[in-house]
């Protein structure tokens, strides 16, 4: 990973869709090099005492199950692999393709990455990031048992690196679907398992824990905004996981594998399975999902040193250094600053509003800001945002946008 002078989060980086078993790269927090792609490791569990208890879930079918939370003494880490791995691998599948450029001078590559089949409606499907399956021709699925068939995208999002494919002509005896179950009740430390096709190995699954929640990332499939919202978790990953599972230890989806930090040991990202709950209705019947909040700004993380240099006593936030002309803040009388000051060698346009609250909700970065939009707001809602603007803090009302078209 490499190490950066500022000390900035803004979201920036640079990702390449994957080719063959080359997977795409993504740039989270700090300007760290994302690889979307999976993870390769193993597990081994001894059998030993724990927790029990059971909650309700409602999974994507519908349905509302109870189930238990600590696996049920189910090996030392209240979790079961082997029974995972027995209940969910089957679910796995492996979409190869070819991309072409958009003039022909550039040769096909291959792309190869995983997905999983969901049933919606009595329908199936299969789930996959966009970033394997959006721009991919000649798409095939392979299931299971080693039997390929065509595919086609029915529906995508490159916003939140999610499609969905179909495929005709497959016996229902193919599909074996599993779960999808709300990620809102993850937590910091807790087990989960991935299932994908890492380097086309299929259905191979690991082993971690939840590292961290909430964070952003940022694939230049979706223009120039963020994947807010993302699990990082520590399985390692390799390329052609993509568009794999991130199960829990009642083998429910809670995430598609997504990213991995470039050249580190157990750093991983997933789309939350809550993304995937909220907008498959919408691409499956319209094959898109067009209610992304749009607040048309940029800004970097408030620090001690930026608190300091804009006389100010709040060290959390997000200031803002840049304000897109005609957008929703800009409509809504947001401050962009004027003076411009380098700290640790990396320079900051100051002076500007910083926010440091949506709807009553504190903001402590952009993070925060990027997964509290994805969660709470869609366009055309009007959003009251707290924030610090010559010292004082003021309430704005800003009517969300729509994000422009990519491409």
């Amino acid at each position: 990973m490499k190490k950066t002078s500022s000390r900035r989060k803004s979201i920036s980086g640079l990702m390449v869709s994957s080719k063959a078993v080359v997977a795409v790269i993504a740039v989270v927090a700090l300007l760290i090099t994302l690889t979307l792609v999976g993870f390769s490791a193993s597990f081994d569990s001894s059998p030993s005492a724990t927790i029990i208890s059971t909650q309700t879930a409602t999974v994507l079918d519908g349905l509302t199950k109870t189930i238990t939370v600590g696996g049920g003494g189910n090996g030392s880490f209240g979790i079961n692999p082997e029974q995972i791995y027995a209940d969910s691998n089957e679910s796995i599948v492996t979409l190869q393709g070819v991309v072409t450029s958009g003039n022909g001078l550039i040769p096909s590559e291959s792309v190869l990455g995983s997905g999983f089949v969901v049933n919606s409606s009595n329908q199936y499907y299969i789930v996959t990031n966009y970033h394997v399956a959006g721009s991919t021709v000649n798409l095939t699925v392979t299931f299971a048992d080693g039997t390929s068939y065509p595919a086609k995208v029915i529906g995508s999002d490159p916003y939140s690196d999610l499609a969905v494919v179909s495929s005709t002509g497959v016996p229902s005896s193919e599909y074996h679907p599993i779960s999808v179950v709300s990620s809102s009740t993850l937590q910091v430390g807790q087990y989960v398992v991935a299932i994908g096709n890492p380097f086309g190995l299929s259905r191979s699954m690991t082993f971690g824990i939840i590292s961290q929640l909430g964070r952003t990332i940022q694939d230049p499939t979706a223009g120039n905004f963020s994947i807010a919202d993302a699990i990082q978790f520590s399985a390692p990953i390799n390329p052609g996981n993509s568009g794999g599972v991130l199960v829990d230890a009642n083998d429910f989806v809670v995430g598609i594998t997504t990213a991995v930090v470039s050249g580190s040991q157990g750093v991983g990202f997933a789309i939350p399975s809550d993304t995937i709950i909220r907008e498959l209705p919408y691409l499956i019947s319209s094959g898109s999902y067009d209610f992304h909040s749009y607040l048309g700004i940029s800004g970097v993380d408030m620090n001690y040193q930026l608190a300091k240099a804009t006389g100010t006593n709040y060290t959390y936030g997000v200031l803002i250094e840049n304000v897109v002309p005609g957008g929703p803040a800009s409509q809504a009388g947001l401050k962009v600053g004027s003076q411009t000051v380098t700290i640790n060698g990396q320079q900051y346009l100051i002076g500007g509003d910083v926010i440091v609250s949506v709807n009553g909700t504190k903001i402590v970065d952009n993070d925060a800001l990027a997964s509290y939009l994805a969660q709470n707001t869609i366009s055309g809602q009007t959003a009251v945002l707290g924030v610090i603007r010559n010292g004082s803090i003021a309430d704005l009302n800003v009517k969300l946008g729509t994000r422009p078209s990519i491409g």
